[in-house]
């Protein structure tokens, strides 16, 4: 199931950049100089491989639900931590569009803010999807009702 990035393909790749922001830096700082880096992926990758992609800032929440790792009520990376992810066709295409001589001034940027340097780690897509309408949840339950407890 695919939903959340349209014509994002089943075997497509995402990549995922953590940014942690040098004290001296803001959040504005992070969002101007990604707005430029990803105007110009857009600009000069949507035929070559782009299929979208999103930037994540930490909010400092952290489920106590989801987590195992203790009972923490924020989290330290709060409006310090991002995470910039990307969707391409391939990951041929998406090295390609790092070479590209309009792509590595901008990216020097964004970088000159990371406290962490950058290691950006390409992901295989084993699921995605996006959540049931009204008609979907009833048929969903209704299903889950009839089969649940199926032989």
């Amino acid at each position: 199931m695919s939903g959340l990035i349209a014509n994002f393909p089943s075997d497509g790749v995402v990549t995922v950049n953590r940014v942690i922001l040098k004290p001296e830096f803001t959040v504005d700082d992070l969002q101007e100089r990604v707005a430029f880096l990803c105007e110009n992926v857009k600009t000069y990758h949507s035929d070559t491989g782009f299929v979208g992609g999103f930037v994540a800032l930490n909010s400092g929440n952290v489920s106590n639900e989801g987590s195992t790792i203790g009972q923490t009520v924020e989290s330290k990376m709060k409006g310090k931590e991002a995470l910039i992810v990307t969707f391409w066709t391939t990951f041929a295409n998406h090295e390609e569009s790092h070479r590209s001589a309009t792509f590595q001034p901008l990216f020097q940027k964004v970088l000159d803010l990371c406290e962490n340097g950058n290691e950006e780690i390409a992901y295989e897509m084993l699921w995605s999807g996006k959540a049931y309408g009204p008609d979907e949840i009833a048929a969903a339950r209704k299903a889950k009702e009839q089969y649940a407890n199926a032989d």
